[in-house]
């Protein structure tokens, strides 16, 4: 702990974002940068706490005391080498991870400024990027195959786990490129997609083999391997079966997300194909990340109007929240960049209808509600409240989560992790799970 003070005399300063003006008009991070100085002070106002909450929070289990303290001394070589011993993808996580570790921070609790650990994480892989302190790693071969169904962050994080510990590991992706949500899901306004590729191209040379356009459907089909881990997330998203739901104009959030992202990698659709917010008043219904991103994407693209709606109780406003108080994390309300750029917010709001013009989405007819407590104890029930409305869209887009895959009985040498294993959940967890899963195959295959 370099200056043990830091944390009196320097406040927590973040990047910031570009201008709403700038950074509308096209799809660059939005995020930007502190220098060098600014970043190093940032660093050396974590404590090294006697108990430190954001190693306890995070489910990498990062280091956050140790890496803070070589950045605040100026070493980023030493600061790189502590991060990524926990941390494999730091790049994806410094830029989308929502920081369980900033919110469990003691600085947290003590006056609501929390170190910054996540731009600190970034600044740290982009620099040791930059200076050459990341080479491929090659480690010795000791004859066994392991395959890898899917290239999300469960996959890749499995694979590299695997790939260091001697194995020869082949991944299968459906897609035509590695990623997953990270790159078919995550607007590249939050994540640059020549990140993943740089990350991808260091596995390659480090030995990992990938095969895309290769959808796993059953494990006999890779029975030359010695064991196989099933990291193919969480393909279903949550429909919502209500009348007009074949309307033209009506889709799933990733259909709008994972085309934007492929229009800007350079693949066109047929104008029957494409999905376009330009000019269009646009519905979002979910009030999570990914309605979040579809509304930074629609104003992208040129809409007139967003609006999201969700059937849960609006937050409380924070920071602190009764019901998950400190070190947890608290469920308060989340305002993105997204928001910022423009959106009518909307919750207790239940969704009744889609209604249409010649086949094409014109409405939706909506019903506000209120959540009463269950007499009988369990879930609240659903009240009705005021009459029926109708909110004008030609697009809406459905963005209420996924669905926890059903697996069947896999032989013992058949592993699941990430989304796949334990429903949607935050992309460090998935990581997380891949590298759990790593050990556990190791420990099988050592037996």
């Amino acid at each position: 702990m370099g200056n043990p003070k830091a944390f009196l005399e320097i406040h927590r300063q973040e990047a910031g974002h570009r201008p709403i003006h700038d950074r509308i008009h096209d799809f660059g991070e939005v995020e930007q940068t502190l220098s060098t100085r600014e970043r190093k002070l940032q660093a050396s106002r974590c404590m090294d706490c006697g108990v430190p909450f954001c190693h306890w929070a995070c489910p990498l289990g990062n280091k956050a005391p140790e890496w803070n303290d070589a950045l605040y001394r100026g070493d980023w070589e030493q600061a790189y080498w502590l991060l990524s011993s926990t941390n494999p993808f730091p790049e994806f996580t410094g830029r989308i991870c929502p920081a369980l570790c900033e919110k469990a921070c003691v600085l947290n609790r003590f006056n609501h400024e929390p170190t910054t650990n996540r731009e600190d994480e970034r600044a740290i892989i982009e620099a040791a990027f930059r200076e050459g302190y990341v080479q491929p790693q090659i480690p010795a071969r000791n004859g066994k195959r392991v395959a890898v169904a899917g290239a999300g962050p469960a996959g890749l994080a499995a694979a590299n786990a695997l790939n260091q510990m001697g194995y020869a590991v082949t991944v299968f992706e459906k897609n035509e490129a590695a990623g997953g949500l990270l790159r078919y899901g995550i607007p590249n306004f939050k994540l640059n997609k020549s990140v993943i590729d740089r990350r991808i191209t260091l596995l390659e040379q480090e030995g990992i083999e990938f095969k895309y356009n290769s959808e796993y459907s059953e494990y006999s089909e890779f029975s030359e391997f010695d064991a196989i881990v099933i990291a193919t997330g969480t393909p279903t998203a949550r429909d919502l079966k209500i009348p007009g739901r074949e309307l033209k104009g009506v889709h799933f959030a990733l259909e709008l997300l994972s085309q934007q992202n492929r229009v800007l990698a350079g693949t066109t659709f047929p104008p029957d194909e494409h999905i376009t917010a330009k000019g269009k008043d646009v519905l979002v219904i979910g009030g999570g990340d990914t309605g979040s991103d579809c509304i930074g994407t629609a104003h992208r693209q040129g809409c007139k109007s967003v609006t999201q709606i969700e059937i849960m109780p609006r937050p409380v406003d924070g920071p602190d929240d009764p019901q998950n108080p400190w070190p947890y994390w608290p469920r308060t309300l989340k305002t993105t960049t997204s928001h910022e750029e423009g959106c009518t917010r909307r919750w207790n709001i239940n969704t009744l209808e889609f209604l249409g013009e010649n086949g094409q989405l014109a409405g939706v007819k909506v019903q506000e509600i209120e959540w009463q407590p269950n007499p009988e104890g369990g879930r609240p029930i659903m009240v009705e409240k005021g009459k029926p409305e109708i909110i004008k869209a030609q697009l809406c887009l459905l963005a209420m989560g996924f669905l926890k895959p059903e697996h069947p009985q896999y032989p013992e040498n058949v592993f699941v992790c990430g989304d796949a294993r334990n429903g949607a959940s935050l992309v460090v967890r998935a990581m997380a799970s891949g590298i759990e899963t790593a050990r556990k195959v190791n420990e099988y295959l050592s037996e």
